[in-house]
């Protein structure tokens, strides 16, 4: 009677290093995250799959004018030129802007540093080709500007909301319609934009008028003058 055989199944294995249950939140995080990155590349794939002939050249020159947010300071400049309320929307809208910039491009960027994406391995038709930016992928910096401009425009001048949110959203998918960002890299952008034009209003909030600094300046020096001319 032979001895029954070990197969490789049944050998015994080594106990997992470290002590950690396998199932642990690290791990899990990691899951959902690969799922997520899962549909990311799918939606990016489907767009990619989707002839439309007529959108092409639209949303190419549209990501082509959305570059360095010339769109947003062209409508600034156009604001500037209203009263005071316009004005007003005017300069924290370009504030926005800049907080949005800086925090995609100097910090969101150099942090994340995702590689963008495979253009051609999508057969992304050339028709709707722009330049492909040699930045990092995620977050997208023009989705970034142009969301941050229409929010905080858009409270400080509420009939503008509407069409300066249409606007970026177009901003946003023309990115990915390009073949230039991932929609998870929009999405971050978006919210990006949205945190950017909540710290330009509230700077603009904390920043007393012109008036209203006339007028503490005044106040203070009050009680000197009357002192002053209390000693004479």
């Amino acid at each position: 009677m032979t001895d029954p055989t070990i197969t490789d199944a049944d050998a015994p294995r080594p106990l997992p290093s470290g002590g950690k249950p396998a199932n642990g939140p690290g791990r899990l995080l990691a899951a959902v995250l690969g799922d997520l990155r899962a549909v990311d590349g799918a939606l990016y794939a489907a767009v990619a799959a989707t002839p439309t002939p007529t959108l092409d050249r639209t949303l190419r020159h549209l990501s082509h004018a959305a570059d360095h947010s010339k769109i947003s300071f062209g409508i600034a400049a156009t604001l500037a030129l209203g009263g005071k309320r316009p004005r007003r929307a005017a300069l924290v809208g370009v504030g926005a802007i800049a907080v949005a910039s800086a925090s995609a491009n100097l910090l969101g960027k150099r942090l994340v540093r995702r590689a963008r994406p495979d253009r051609e391995a999508a057969r992304v038709t050339v028709d709707r080709h722009v330049r492909m930016p040699t930045s990092a992928s995620f977050p997208s910096g023009h989705t970034a500007s142009a969301v941050a401009f229409a929010t905080a425009v858009g409270v400080v001048l509420p009939p503008a909301a509407v069409p300066l949110g249409a606007l970026a959203s177009a901003v946003g998918y023309s990115r990915i319609h390009t073949g230039v960002h991932y929609p998870g890299d929009v999405a971050a952008g978006a919210v990006l934009g949205i945190a950017s034009a909540a710290a330009a209003l509230a700077a603009a909030a904390a920043t007393p008028s012109a008036r209203t600094q006339a007028l503490l300046t005044a106040a203070r020096s009050w009680p000197r003058i009357s002192i002053g001319s209390a000693g004479r």
